[in-house]
């Protein structure tokens, strides 16, 4: 971040002295010259404009009088007819208007888009009767800070719920004397304790996964994947009364990665299957190997997810159906472990699901760990999306 800012304000100066040298920018103590822009090529400034150009951010440049003597290519890319590029230049006039009037500004604006777009304005006097104002993306840092602040504000709910009720239960046991009183509050401690270890265990496998993305070199068998995971499901689905099939094509079934994280992923989908099938049908997990990449594929004949909640269920806690958390003992993290393995491995994940018909989840897996070549289901858009 320092060598960027660095990097800015050597161009800026660059820039400022450019336009001293046209006479488009008084110099202290001139009087200044007319604002008309130097002749294409003159040795005056013959690099001003590859400068501007050059630079990461937006920039315009005013003289004393407003009138505007330098756009670069950042800045023109914001101009248009469009509403958003319209309240954009506003913003940019009102704060050139203040750094005219010898005042530094900043002003943080929000576009609706498409695609919504967060960019920050900053304005300043030269001192000598220009202003020079930036235009910034934030775009992307918005997003991670206000996922940040998301993710920090879930974590402390769902670790102070459990904890409150525990600190309940606990305060209504002390001086009890009876016995089946004392078992059934005991039990439901038991229960919450275990809930805060799940959301703790989920946000160590989350963050052990996020920090192992680039250690995917091991040749893994998916087979053997499949196994292992349904494997550690088999007695949740045994006490479900929901049976698993397993189902392998014909070939390699080998791809690029990390073993424990695709059985993470992979345990995760057939653990949410049998949860929310209650207690229909099989889950049927199935294994298809491709020319340059593997499939797997797991199917439930459960409960189904709304539509208005396909877009979001691959993000942290999101929960379809939070009054199924307790009888389900889910975290809300299984699918956002899901996502992370499948990104960490190239990979694309898709879902189909009908309300009350079950839900499919299908992850394309590249074999040597590049960019797939496409889901599965013609040319819809790839979702990451999850129960």
């Amino acid at each position: 971040m320092i060598e960027f800012l660095a990097g800015v304000a050597v161009g800026v100066v660059v820039v400022v002295a450019g336009l001293r040298r046209s006479g488009l920018v008084r110099r202290p103590g001139g009087t200044g010259r007319e604002t008309s822009p130097p002749r294409p090529g003159s040795p005056e400034v013959p690099d001003l404009g590859g400068v501007l150009d050059a630079l990461p951010l937006g920039v315009v440049v005013v003289n004393e009088a407003g009138a505007e003597v330098a756009r670069n290519a950042a800045a023109v890319s914001f101009t248009g007819t469009r509403h958003a590029d319209v309240l954009l230049n506003e913003a940019v006039d009102r704060q050139l208007k203040l750094a005219l009037a010898g005042r530094n500004s900043v002003e943080q604006i929000h576009l609706a888009g498409p695609p919504p777009t967060v960019v920050i304005v900053r304005a300043e006097p030269f001192g000598h009767g220009a202003a020079l104002a930036t235009l910034e993306d934030i775009t992307e840092r918005f997003v991670v800070d206000q996922v940040r602040t998301d993710f920090v504000a879930n974590v402390s709910h769902e670790l102070k719920t459990p904890v409150g009720a525990i600190s309940v239960l606990a305060e209504t046991l002390l001086g009890e004397t009876d016995d089946e009183l004392i078992l059934r509050l005991s039990g439901r401690m038991v229960a919450e304790a275990q809930r805060m270890s799940r959301t703790i265990d989920d946000l160590l496998e989350l963050s052990r996964i996020e920090m192992g993305g680039d250690m995917l070199t091991a040749s893994v068998n998916l087979a053997e994947v499949v196994n292992e995971a349904t494997d550690r499901v088999a007695g949740l689905a045994s006490r479900s009364g929901v049976t698993i099939q397993t189902i392998v094509g014909s070939g390699d079934t080998h791809v690029v990665g990390d073993f424990f994280q695709l059985v993470s992923a992979v345990g995760n989908l057939v653990e949410n299957a049998v949860k929310y099938s209650d207690g229909k049908g099989p889950v049927r997990v199935s294994l298809l190997p491709h020319a340059t990449a593997v499939d797997i594929e797991v199917a439930d004949q459960g409960i189904g997810i709304p539509p208005t909640s396909i877009d979001r269920i691959f993000e942290r806690f999101y929960r379809v159906d939070k009054s199924r958390e307790r009888t389900t003992g889910g975290t809300g993290l299984g699918l956002s472990i899901v996502k992370r393995v499948v990104t960490n491995h190239g990979g694309e994940v898709n879902v189909s699901s009908h309300e009350g018909e079950g839900s499919v989840f299908r992850v394309r897996l590249p074999r040597t760990g590049g960019r797939p070549t496409g889901m599965m289901g013609g040319n819809d858009e790839p979702r990451t999306n999850g129960q």
